[in-house]
């Protein structure tokens, strides 16, 4: 039977954030515009625009991009996507984006979020912020901001569970076979 653990709850993870938080608007000029990755990205993105707004007194302008008609593996997990809408209302060119997604794990799902993204127009620069770094990267992308980082083996499973109230952060480990 597998263990489940919460690793961070509701209150450990908007600590977390906040300081995300601080660090991103501390780093560069100009504000960024802020996009979630579809899915597990935007509940992270959302608690993210409840920081900027009480700090700068606004909202960023933001979106929600979704990647899977971008993904390199679509094919081997279903023989039809399920493609959810992307919601960029403003404009990418030359601006600063800060993507935000819950777990870095292989680095494929950035990958693909940046190319859509890339369909929207060549933005400045974009830095990427996530919840949880859990390694084993199999391309070369890191994250600017990781609220948490943590050790996983790659038989283990992070997920950001955003159906509560809050956030928390649940590590599964397989099954033992006695």
């Amino acid at each position: 039977m597998p263990e489940r653990t919460v690793l961070y709850g509701t209150e450990e993870i908007d600590r977390a954030l906040a300081r995300s938080a601080s660090e991103v608007l501390s780093r560069r000029d100009p504000l960024p515009a802020i996009v979630g990755v579809r899915r597990g990205g935007v509940p992270v993105m959302e608690r993210l625009q409840e920081i900027f707004t009480r700090t700068l007194g606004r909202p960023l302008d933001s979106g929600v991009v979704d990647i899977n008609l971008y993904r390199d593996d679509w094919t081997l997990a279903r023989a039809f996507p399920r493609v959810g809408p992307t919601d960029i209302s403003f404009t990418v060119e030359g601006r600063r984006i800060l993507l935000v997604d819950d777990v870095l794990y292989t680095g494929r799902t950035v990958r693909a979020a940046l190319d859509a993204l890339s369909e929207f127009g060549r933005s400045s620069c974009v830095e990427l912020m996530v919840l949880v770094d859990r390694g084993h990267r199999e391309m070369p992308i890191q994250a600017d901001y990781a609220a948490f980082t943590i050790s996983t083996d790659a038989g283990e499973i992070v997920e950001v569970n955003a159906d509560a109230p809050g956030l928390e952060i649940v590590l599964t480990k397989p099954g033992r076979n006695v």
